[in-house]
């Protein structure tokens, strides 16, 4: 434990440059008087109270009343006893300005290892907002220790929740009287949650790195039978091993290609001459529904295209999170009653191969959500033995379900580019004259103006046609092509009610605070050549950190900032529902995203994240009049994040060393207890 500590505060250095180091605290405190003048009582950094951490209990001042009576004990000026007490008495207090000089020092050293940079903070037009933000952030972690939880240790929960996802009971759906699909739909209740900490299965193993992780999983750490692995049926789910404690999925190996030779079949279809084209032809994000165990997004990755699987939940054997395990994109979603939690206009394409998914049924609403969340251009490929009709020539009821999902398209301003064996792919219309051009009653209608699809947060599904009247109504081979995508020029921030100069602010920000973090943090936990015991030095880009769930993203500046860093990671942009909602620029940036309220569980299983960020999280939550409290959002960090270091990869900013040991001290109350047992 003693070992985890000091890992975790590594990252402090003391400041050689004395002269630098008073001029950073008189503007310091020149802004922290200002900020302060909005607080009921004056608190700082080192008077913040951690609940129940680990650290000596130090009743008494160590300069203040002590055990040599220093406080206590009478002078007389005159007697040399006493001057020789006044002398020690100045030494004493002099060393301890000297230690809070040195830590003061510190802690501004760790803005930036450079001069320059540090006067990049100080210089930003946003500086004085960053640390009002800083401020009020600190504010509320210090709040945590005076809530009913101070004195409260938090207990494990039972064994039977290792894979436990809140919101999604499947026996208490049917009990209910849900059916048809609906029973696998998230519901979370408004009651008291169960803050407990979700323990990892007995013979967990820390995952291997990427990339060998994404072909080469535990069976340990995932929830899933050999039964469930020999009987899957599905393209992807057949392309898997089981080998004795692992699972190995085929797709990677040159013997078997069914997956290179199913995406180069995709492109053909299309017009391109393979999948290396994709991004050409301005596919950058696709969605993949009922994604198998993810192995058509893990090959598509090598081509730079970004696959989000999205699939139901399952208690056994679950898509998403064997995909999740092989650090791939993934989340728990069902669409057939409600809306997906996306924008309308979020993907370059839709992708399902056998996914379970009866377009034909409901009135071909299913089909009208994947033509909201669709861009202009978009390709729609569906691949299910109902796509080759020529099998059913005699079978009048396939047939009729076969035509009914091809006129449905058709009424959709969707164009049918090819249909080869099982494979049919549509192209979404570019042009908005199309709708106008079908006839009457031949279709959906179009939405009204009052319709909001940039906010669909679990809303029931709709039976118009979205996104028309939008001004991000762009085709997506008229957008930039990746990587240039994820900079937005000023007539496209434009769209967003967004000005250059703080896209500009928020760019340079994050470049700054990614080098930050990786000085910050031990390169035990976070580093471009982790080492444990007994490993050889990799080289790049074998690093442990392989996903990140930004809690709060804001402009997604975090997730490009990382990439700009060339880290070999990919990013879960999560736009908190109480904040302003920037997940269509995020998605038009070329990342993945979704909406999500903090106050309920993530739709996803435990132990999914190597990396929780959380900059700015505190305050947009804090501000809500206590929707819930921060023992929930704590519990569910460590529900969230993966078992595999002593110290959590949590971080709300690196700004100040102060503000993260805070964040990290915090978590490693909840954390400590896990890897002790």
């Amino acid at each position: 434990m003693s070992r985890a500590m000091h890992r975790g505060v590594s990252g402090l250095r003391i400041s050689g440059n004395s002269h630098d180091s008073r001029d950073s605290q008189m503007k310091v405190k020149t802004d922290k008087e200002d900020s302060e003048k909005n607080r009921s009582s004056d608190h700082t950094c080192l008077s913040f109270k951690f609940p129940s951490v680990p650290f000596p209990d130090n009743s008494s001042s160590k300069h203040g009343i002590s055990e040599n009576g220093f406080a206590s004990d009478t002078f007389s000026a005159g007697s040399p006893r006493s001057r020789h007490k006044l002398t020690m008495l100045v030494l004493k207090l002099s060393l301890v300005l000297i230690v809070v000089l040195a830590l003061t020092g510190s802690f501004l050293w760790t803005i930036s290892i450079t001069t320059s940079s540090r006067g990049q903070i100080f210089h930003s037009h946003g500086y004085r907002r960053l640390y009002e933000q800083l401020v009020s952030d600190l504010w509320d972690i210090g709040e945590l220790s005076l809530g009913p939880a101070r004195l409260k240790e938090v207990e494990f929960c039972p064994l039977e929740y290792e894979n436990h996802v809140p919101c999604f009971n499947v026996s208490e759906s049917l009990a209910l009287g849900y059916s048809d699909g609906e029973e696998y739909n998230r519901r979370c209740g408004h009651g008291l949650r169960q803050n407990c900490l979700v323990p990892p299965p007995g013979n967990y193993r820390i995952p291997l790195r990427w990339p060998t992780g994404r072909d080469i999983i535990w069976v340990a750490n995932v929830k899933i039978t050999a039964q469930e692995v020999l009987s899957s049926g599905s393209l992807t789910k057949r392309m898997m091993m089981l080998e004795e404690e692992q699972i190995s999925f085929r797709s990677a190996s040159l013997m078997f290609d069914g997956v290179e030779d199913y995406s180069h079949q995709i492109a053909e279809m299309i017009g391109l001459r393979n999948e290396s084209n994709f991004i050409q032809a301005g596919v950058r994000t696709m969605l993949d529904i009922g994604c198998g165990y993810g192995s058509f997004g893990a090959h598509l990755f090598s081509k730079e295209i970004l696959t989000m699987c999205i699939a139901s939940y399952e208690a056994s054997g679950s898509q998403v999170q064997l995909t999740l395990e092989r650090g791939l994109p993934a989340m728990i979603g069902s669409f057939t009653s409600k809306q997906m939690p996306y924008p309308y206009l979020s993907f370059d394409m839709v992708h399902c191969a056998r996914c379970g998914i009866d377009w034909d049924q409901k009135d071909g609403i299913l089909l009208i959500e994947v033509d909201r969340v669709l861009r202009p251009g978009g390709y729609f490929v569906w691949t299910s033995p109902l796509t080759n009709a020529q099998r059913f020539l005699r079978n009048k009821e396939m047939q009729k379900r076969w035509n009914f999902v091809r006129n449905f398209a058709e009424n959709l301003c969707w164009e049918m580019l090819s249909q080869q064996d099982e494979t049919a792919v549509w192209k979404k219309t570019s042009k908005k004259s199309c709708y106008a051009s079908r006839k009457p009653g031949s279709g959906p209608s179009i939405c009204s103006k009052r319709h909001d699809g940039e906010s669909p947060y679990y809303r029931p599904l709709e039976a118009c046609i979205g996104g028309t009247q939008s001004s991000r109504w762009i085709p997506i081979k008229a957008r930039t092509t990746w990587p240039s995508r994820a900079k937005l020029n000023s007539s496209e921030l434009q769209i967003y009610d967004l000005r250059s100069e703080e896209f500009a602010e928020d760019t340079q920000h994050w470049n700054l605070a990614i080098r930050n973090y990786w000085s910050l943090l031990s390169p035990l936990i976070f580093s471009d050549h982790p080492k444990r015991p007994g490993d050889e030095d990799p080289s790049p880009p074998f690093n442990m950190l392989r996903n990140v769930l930004d809690m709060n993203a804001h402009l997604g500046g975090f997730n490009s900032a990382l990439l700009e860093a060339g880290k070999s990671v990919w990013v879960m942009n999560v736009v908190p529902t109480i904040g302003h909602n920037y997940l269509p620029l995020i998605l038009d940036r070329g990342f993945v995203g979704v909406l999500h309220d903090w106050c309920e569980p993530f739709p996803t299983y435990p132990r999914t994240y190597d990396m929780v960020h959380a900059a700015g999280l505190l305050s947009l939550e804090s501000s809500q009049q206590r929707r819930c409290t921060m023992l929930d959002l704590f519990t569910e960090i460590d529900r969230l994040l993966r078992p595999e270091v002593p110290e959590p990869s949590f971080l709300f900013n690196s700004v100040f060393s102060c503000y993260t040991l805070i964040s990290l001290f915090l978590i490693l109350k909840l954390r400590w207890s896990r890897i002790i047992e």
